[in-house]
């Protein structure tokens, strides 16, 4: 997955094999700047009340995909590892995107 500011939007392209894993149809995902409110970079709290439709999960190992929780809707793409990115958003479809990838605290401070 790679992130890059363009345009005054955050462009997420996803690889073919994270498409695979999210059931996400589209390589790119642009979010205007506008419609960031705040990204952290803490551990995302998640909870078995929330409903996959589509996705994949494996436990320890991947959430990827569209997640229905309390907060509303959610993207996720997250695997072992801990370098969490959460976007809140504003005027999107979804509430949150959570993230783990490399150079999270940059990425924090690129869209704060």
């Amino acid at each position: 997955m790679q992130l890059n500011i363009i345009n005054n939007q955050l462009q997420i392209e996803f690889t073919w094999k994270e498409q695979l894993l999210a059931v996400r149809f589209q390589k790119l995902w642009l979010i205007p700047l506008a419609h960031i409110k705040q990204a952290t970079v803490g551990k995302p709290q998640s909870s078995w009340k929330e409903l996959r439709a589509p996705g994949s999960f494996i436990p320890g190992i991947i959430k990827a995909g569209t997640y229905y929780t309390d907060r509303g809707k959610e993207f996720w793409y997250v695997n072992r590892d801990t370098n969490y990115l959460i976007i809140e958003l504003e005027d999107e479809s979804y509430q949150r995107i959570i993230l783990t990838i490399e150079n999270n605290t940059y990425w924090q401070q690129q869209l704060t």
